[in-house]
């Protein structure tokens, strides 16, 4: 398995990146923000995806561990494919992209081309907990700024103490976030406790 392919950036297109690394010029699709971020730069690293069918052997790469985690939960909603997910990280960032799935944001989902109703709402109910799990959603910019950061220690003591009370991971992550970013200082008790008192 190729993890990641650092090298010269030979070739560049908006969606496809050649990477020349130990005398061979690898070929990787990548997404409008992948390709935005390493416009005019010589020495690129890409975090790789590989797709082996019986028919092609494909490279995708990413700019970021990020951007391909947010891949690899896409392409397991059924009706979405590698090209598919590309066209949503083109059209969105992981951050734009994490924040219209947790909040449910099917209309957002939609406004890419190729997405239709049915897909954007799988999208959302597939991958809601899944985002939460892997932390993505830390990336999630509130106000259209990005968030101060927080205790991720407290928030995730937080997060997995609603969770065994029966709430869902999603909503308990964002309201978590806030209560962190308004009392930075406070202990994992009363974040739980603030918390009971907002989420819906």
């Amino acid at each position: 398995m190729i993890e990641y392919i650092k090298g010269e950036l030979t070739e560049l297109t908006p969606a496809l990146a050649t990477i020349e690394a130990g005398g061979i010029g690898y070929g990787l699709n990548i997404s409008l923000n992948t390709f935005s971020a390493i416009q005019g730069k010589k020495e690129v690293k890409l975090y790789v995806y590989e797709a082996i069918r019986e028919d092609a052997h494909l490279l995708y790469g990413f700019l970021n561990k990020k951007e391909r985690e947010m891949f690899l939960l896409l392409i397991t909603v059924s009706g979405v494919g590698a090209n598919t997910a590309r066209m949503m990280l083109s059209g969105m960032s992981v951050a734009e992209l994490c924040n219209a799935i947790s909040t449910g944001n099917a209309k957002m989902i939609q406004s890419i081309k190729g997405i239709g109703k049915m897909t954007a709402q799988r999208i959302i109910v597939d991958l809601s907990d899944k985002i939460v799990a892997l932390g993505i959603t830390e990336e999630i910019p509130v106000g259209g700024t990005v968030a101060a950061p927080v205790n991720n220690e407290v928030k995730d003591e937080a997060v997995s103490a609603l969770t065994m009370l029966g709430f869902a991971p999603a909503p308990s992550q964002k309201v978590v976030v806030q209560i962190l970013q308004e009392q930075p200082d406070a202990p994992v008790e009363t974040v739980v406790k603030l918390a009971l008192k907002q989420i819906k």
